[in-house]
């Protein structure tokens, strides 16, 4: 997998926020939905699906609040999304 920077990295919180929901998509538990992945979002640590799932809460999210940047919240995974520059980072 190939990484490469984008500008938004650098708006990052430090630390990077915990997710408020690790058992699962915050929206899919809210209204009873599935999930295939879990995806974080490094600006407020909202947990939503992936893509892959019906929902696509994650990148409704994105689409609702402009925060850039999620990580995958699967276990062994560590790579980082950017929504706005499509890339991973």
């Amino acid at each position: 997998m190939t990484t490469t920077t984008c500008d938004h990295v650098s708006t990052l919180p430090e630390p990077a926020p915990e997710a408020r929901t690790p058992e699962g998509c915050e929206d899919c538990l809210r209204v009873g939905g599935r999930w295939v992945h879990l995806r974080l979002c490094l600006t407020c640590g909202h947990v939503g699906c992936c893509d892959s799932s019906p929902a696509k809460h994650a990148t409704a999210h994105h689409h609702e609040t402009s925060h850039p940047i999620v990580r995958s919240f699967e276990p062994g995974e560590d790579w980082r999304w950017c929504y706005t520059d499509e890339v991973i980072v």
